[in-house]
């Protein structure tokens, strides 16, 4: 939709959100109110996109300095239709506005398609059927057509029993719109410059008003209030969670899931219930989520098994693998094929190669572990010496016993054995028992900690 030009109001201050933060910033489904619009309009194709700013000021362009958006700040709060106002200079004199507000996350991009479609040569508006609609402008038809849009605030008694109500979101040709903002006044209750009042002046000119009655109150719902801000998370993730069943995933309680950002599911995935998704996170044919598991920015590949309360954030785990419970592994992780990784495990920067278990009680940091390694419980790669990280390397079908300290630097040889309780300093060769007891504590006087080193 080349000839388009979409404003989004998102200067308001949301005073019942009781918040420092500017209302856009708050999060739906782990995203920013704002960067939900935003997506909306870039899905209709648009010239340009323009955002009026306002409270918050810097911080919510910051928020979007990834984006190709023209800012525009509404300085003082006088309206609708002064924020409108301010980005005039930007419109394309051949092109249609399509007006979106910033606190609307749940906006449907076909349905503002089809808005601007509408809009020709007329003045669209975006309505919905409201049971109790205190504090909503009333939509005032004559027959079919539009005559006006009245606030809550200036309404007759009469006018205040319409059910219909407007939300905001309208389209039009901008030689309407910018000759329509020039005539807007602030004559009424709040002392505002209110766009709705664009309606009469199209009624004026003879210009067609129509007004597109949605059924889906939750796409034209803006938030203002915490109470607004839990209600729409729910109905987002309610989507979400319809649409992966409809994929064929398997969700043992749809009311329990949680996705903040990105998840894509193969066939015959099942997730348990409180599972938290974030960033990223690609699943597996045949993968199964246990309960209570958070995993973010993750890709895990088929018929791998994340058993409950298992923490995997920026990790890639090969197939037929099992992993928890009560495992955490942090980024930088990579496991190949068949691996297992057992209660309370940590691993952190550590590659795993095929076939190689980690069981239980076990930390694995800046780490290089072979094919086919069993590493005991309660082992250790102690990474850090105080100021300096450093690698271990554990190569295949190496045995580690449990209670085993690695000091890294240091390498463990193909196919060797480390005796448990031992405190490895010094490499280990290959093929062999290596076993380290200690036959007496020793104390050095005046001993200084490692420095850090230059890079």
């Amino acid at each position: 939709m080349s000839n388009l030009n979409i404003v989004i109001l998102a200067a308001g201050k949301g005073t019942r959100m009781y918040s420092n933060k500017p209302k856009v910033l708050h999060e739906i489904g782990g995203k920013p109110i704002l960067a939900h619009v935003i997506a909306c309009a870039k899905a209709l194709k648009p010239q340009k996109i323009i955002v009026v700013y306002g409270f918050g000021g810097e911080t919510v362009r910051e928020a979007f300095a990834h984006e190709d958006i023209i800012w525009v700040n509404q300085a003082e709060q006088l309206g609708t239709g002064h924020a409108v106002q301010q980005a005039v200079s930007h419109l394309d004199a051949d092109a249609k506005t399509l007006i979106l507000l910033g606190d609307v996350p749940l906006v449907s991009a076909g349905a503002c398609k089809k808005l601007t479609e509408q809009a020709k040569n007329k003045l669209a508006i975006q309505s919905f059927n409201k049971a109790y609609p205190t504090g909503y402008g009333r939509i005032v038809r004559n027959n079919k057509l539009v005559t006006a849009i009245v606030e809550h605030k200036d309404a007759t008694e009469a006018q205040r029993k319409i059910t219909e109500v407007n939300t905001g979101i309208m389209a039009m040709p901008n030689a309407y719109l910018t000759k329509w903002l020039s005539q807007l006044t602030n004559k009424n209750a709040q002392g505002e410059y209110y766009l709705t009042d664009i309606v009469e002046l199209a009624v004026k000119d003879k210009v067609e008003v129509v007004a597109e009655l949605t059924e889906d109150e939750w796409s034209v719902t803006g938030i203002n209030s915490k109470v607004d801000l839990a209600q729409i998370e729910r109905e987002h993730q309610t989507h979400i969670a319809q649409t992966l069943m409809q994929q064929g995933v398997t969700l043992k309680d749809p009311a329990r899931l949680d996705v903040r950002g990105n998840l894509s599911a193969g066939r015959d995935v099942e997730i348990d219930v409180n599972c938290l998704f974030e960033g990223d996170v690609i699943l597996g044919d045949n993968v199964k989520i246990a309960a209570n598991c958070v995993i973010k920015n993750a890709v895990i590949a088929k018929d791998t098994q994340i058993l409950p309360f298992t923490h995997i954030d920026d990790a890639k785990i090969g197939e037929n693998s099992r992993i928890g419970p009560y495992a955490r592994l942090r980024p930088g992780t990579t496991l190949a094929a068949e691996t297992h990784i057992g209660n309370f495990v940590e691993l952190k920067n550590a590659q795993v190669d095929i076939g190689s278990k980690i069981n239980h009680l076990s930390y694995v940091g800046d780490t290089t572990v072979g094919k086919n390694v069993n590493i005991g419980a309660g082992t250790i790669t102690c990474n850090y010496d105080g100021a300096n990280k450093f690698r271990t390397v554990i190569e295949d079908e190496a045995f580690i016993g449990s209670d085993t300290q690695l000091i890294a630097p240091v390498t463990v040889g193909k196919g060797a054995t480390i005796a448990a309780g031992s405190t490895i300093t010094k490499d280990a060769p290959a093929d062999a028992l290596t076993f380290c007891r200690a036959k007496e504590q020793k104390s050095i006087v005046g001993w200084k900690r490692p420095t850090k080193l230059k890079k």
